[in-house]
């Protein structure tokens, strides 16, 4: 998989800094040992330190560097995958629990920023789900027919609502979701990274996998130039699983689709504009065939996303697509410059619902969040360093096996592909 370009990426030019951290070069013996300093793995380090437990984590770059550092930062409820059709793939019980501790998942986030005070932008007045056409008001109205079924305060604001709220035009409606808000997300990394640290645990960066063998009861893992040895070892690289080099546990990555995502930022607004666009600041995406976002930061600069790479052939195309597509949603605009651009891999599955995986004795992984990342990853963090230590029941998903996509390279390529053919065309007139 190609790498990450450098690129101007928001999240870190603005974030907090992060704790200071360094390379493992020595050998060290721990409870726990956590691959991956995302959202996923900086939570279960967090509440596996607050339980008394040693645990160290090994990055392979920087503190939230993949999905966590390049997330469009909406803290949503739930999954992508509808209440009943959720539950029609896990059945009754499975799939009711998954909505719940799911349905939660933005309350613990913002839990945790309050309690660890947390600098990172948190938000917490909704999110708004915009229909595109009567197909689309039809999905909007179907899902909070169905949350409601759940006591989720979820509600379809009218066209005329839904353009107050977001000073756009030309949506059918939207889903207000109440649970739900937006966040800087690398900040948040960088702050689960923070409050793990200050409750004991290690923290490792520019600290890869390179080989893990099993000795007796416990796991011996070659990261950087040193080792950790840990009874129990819990995978959260994700999509970008990739940098685990040749272990054992590489297998998971091939069951993956990567969906790419890009994201444009502009320059601070006015203040006059910054006032008539998302005033109460929720995030926002589509109903539309290939989803859009956008969303405002701290420093009233808006955020534009849609899917594709940002590499050096596609890279015009999306920027010009973001362009029309923002003076057609808020002609006020005037003339647009992008001051942040950035992309990132989406995890995609074949159900469209996380899989969580024991890889190996004592080896556990939660992968492909779907575009959701920021509060299933707080809280199957939270779930596998409760699995580890014993608690019964910890997990709201069962254990799967892996199952390879063999499509998943074809169906990549036809993403990337494909978003940059219509974003070529889309909105041109």
């Amino acid at each position: 998989m190609a790498a990450e370009r450098s690129l101007p990426n928001l999240w870190f030019a603005t974030a907090p800094a992060a704790p200071v951290t360094a390379a493992l070069s020595t050998d060290i013996v721990v409870d726990v040992a956590v691959i991956g300093g995302g959202f996923t793995g900086l939570s279960a380090a967090l509440h596996l330190a607050e339980k008394g437990v040693k645990v160290a984590v090994a990055e392979a770059k920087t503190i939230g560097f993949g999905g966590s550092g390049r997330n469009v930062g909406l803290v949503n409820a739930g999954m992508w995958t509808k209440p009943r059709d959720l539950i029609a793939t896990l059945g009754t019980d499975r799939g009711t629990r998954l909505l719940r501790e799911l349905g939660d998942g933005p309350s613990l986030v913002y839990q945790l920023v309050e309690k660890h005070g947390m600098s990172c932008e948190a938000v917490r007045n909704g999110t708004l789900h915009l229909a595109v056409g009567p197909e689309g008001l039809k999905d909007i109205g179907d899902r909070e027919s169905q949350w409601k079924d759940f006591g989720a305060p979820v509600e379809v604001m009218s066209a005329d609502r839904t353009r107050t709220l977001t000073g756009a035009a030309g949506f059918a409606g939207a889903l207000l979701d109440r649970r739900a808000g937006t966040i800087q997300p690398l900040a948040y990394a960088r702050g689960l990274a923070r409050a793990a640290l200050a409750a004991g645990a290690q923290i490792y960066t520019d600290t890869p996998l390179r080989s893990a063998e099993r000795k007796g009861d416990l796991w011996k893992l070659s990261v950087g130039a040193g080792t950790i040895t840990a009874k129990s070892v819990i995978v959260a690289t994700n999509a970008y699983g990739d940098m685990l080099s040749q272990t054992p546990w590489t297998g998971y990555t091939q069951e993956l689709t990567i969906l790419p995502y890009f994201q444009f930022a502009t320059t601070p607004l006015s203040d006059n504009l910054a006032a008539a666009i998302l005033p109460e600041r929720q995030g926002c995406w589509d109903t539309g065939l290939v989803m859009t976002s956008f969303r405002m930061d701290q420093q009233n600069r808006l955020i534009f996303g849609s899917v594709g790479r940002l590499d050096a052939l596609a890279e015009g195309t999306h920027r010009a697509f973001a362009e029309r597509s923002l003076r057609k949603l808020f002609p006020a605009l005037g003339d647009i410059r992008f001051e942040y651009w950035w992309d990132g891999r989406i995890g995609m599955t074949t159900n469209n619902l996380p899989q969580m995986h024991v890889l190996a004795p004592n080896v556990f992984s939660v992968s492909g969040y779907n575009g959701r990342g920021i509060a299933p990853g707080t809280v199957f963090g939270r779930a596998l360093a409760n699995h580890v230590t014993g608690e019964a029941n910890a997990l709201p998903l069962a254990e799967s096996p892996v199952t390879p996509d063999p499509w998943r390279r074809f169906k990549s390529a036809f993403y990337h592909a494909g978003a940059q053919a219509k974003h070529f065309i889309d909105r041109r007139l």
